[in-house]
């Protein structure tokens, strides 16, 4: 496979930082659903949509294909405030929809985001850690709140402009944004391709409070059962192990379960001819022990899933985690990041699989054990014989 010229990664990348600062939260996605309509607008003669009743998003190439689907899946939320009531002009009530440890919130500074895009700041004053479902916090402004921010208004961290430098982007929301940004990318590059129309994409709501808009697809049969379903992540990277710039990731499994073991095996003998073929295709395969994603999800209600991934930085933007938790740290918010090179990587590894998934593979496992046994099982008998 020919890698991308520039003029197309230039164009990638753009997306990418466009869409990884749309603001959003479990249960309110509306500005990453109106990106993507815009998207499907742009391409309406090739591409159709179907929405669930609570916002999970399956696009199809409208000149279909014979082989069973192959959807792509990436979640639209990440963790964020819900401003859930006010007490006067200054203070504001919230809960925090994700997961986030309890240090980063102290003091924190919050950007508020009104449906015109305008902008309000505030101030985390307290936490209540133990409330259900969700953490609740109490925040004041310095400023007197606008009329637009009352609840479900949206806050996230007050963080630094988003930016690409040194090869890394850093922005608001990596996770699962920059995801679904290879998504569209990569199916950009496949609308055209031959044998590639029964890929599609399946966007996802409300996965950072539990997996619950994928739930739901499952459980209404809104995701066609012989679908397989590549489910993208962004997942903490660990630099021992899953390191930023070494490649996208094939994830084995979470730290709920393994995958589904043929697509999976699959995948990495396609990925490890592409990497023979090109030696600057850069790829890892990985058990990632932390977190859990969409694929144990789907896979327990009997769908073929498994996962590839961004290994990403400052995860649910917590800057020095280990630190923290040791206490040689203090506890700040900050941008998440992931190395540019490992998204193209991500972009070229959907695109791999689209294009491979269903031509017979060079030898089975199966095969493979047969062979090695033909080959070798004469050892047996000499043990035997002396």
């Amino acid at each position: 496979m020919v890698p991308p010229d520039t003029a197309r990664m230039a164009a990638r990348e753009a997306l990418l930082l466009e869409l990884t600062q749309v603001p959003t939260a479990a249960g309110l996605e509306d500005r990453v659903v109106a990106f993507i309509d815009r998207w499907i607008g742009g391409r309406a003669d090739r591409v159709q949509a179907t929405r669930d009743d609570v916002g999970n998003t399956i696009i199809t190439q409208r000149r279909g294909g014979g082989a069973r689907p192959v959807l792509v899946t990436a979640h639209l939320d990440h963790p964020a405030f819900v401003v859930t009531g006010r007490a006067g002009d200054h203070a504001l009530a919230l809960e925090f929809r994700g997961g986030v440890n309890d240090p980063y919130f102290a003091g924190a500074r919050l950007e508020l985001v009104g449906p015109g895009e305008e902008r309000a700041h505030a101030t985390v004053e307290s936490l209540d850690a133990d409330a259900k479902p969700f953490k609740r916090v109490a925040a004041h402004a310095p400023a007197a709140l606008p009329a637009w921010c009352g609840a479900g208004t949206i806050a996230r961290w007050d963080l630094p402009r988003a930016e690409i430098a040194d090869g890394l982007l850093h922005t608001d929301a990596c996770d699962d944004l920059a995801a679904a940004a290879a998504a569209l990318c990569a199916l950009d590059e496949l609308l055209d391709a031959p044998g590639c129309g029964h890929v599609g994409l399946l966007f996802t709501v409300a996965e950072e409070v539990g997996f619950i808009g994928t739930i739901h697809a499952a459980r209404t049969g809104f995701v066609p059962r012989e679908a397989r379903l590549l489910c993208l992540e962004n997942s903490r990277s660990y630099p021992h192990d899953s390191p930023i710039g070494a490649g996208a990731i094939l994830r084995v499994g979470d730290r709920i379960s393994v995958f589904s073991p043929s697509l999976t095996n699959r995948l990495a003998e396609l990925f490890a001819h592409e990497a023979k073929s090109d030696p600057s295709f850069r790829w890892q395969r990985k058990l990632m022990p932390g977190g859990a994603c969409e694929a144990t999800a789907f896979a327990s209600y009997g769908y073929e899933s498994t996962c590839l991934c961004l290994p990403l930085g400052n995860y649910h933007n917590m800057a020095d985690i280990d630190g923290v938790a040791a206490g040689t740290a203090r506890a700040q918010v900050a941008r998440e990041h992931v190395a540019v090179a490992d998204f193209h990587s991500l972009v070229r590894m959907i695109e791999v699989a689209a294009r491979g998934l269903d031509s017979a593979p060079a030898e089975t496992t199966e095969q493979l054990m047969e062979r090695l046994y033909a080959e070798r099982s004469s050892v047996l008998r000499r043990a035997r014989a002396t």
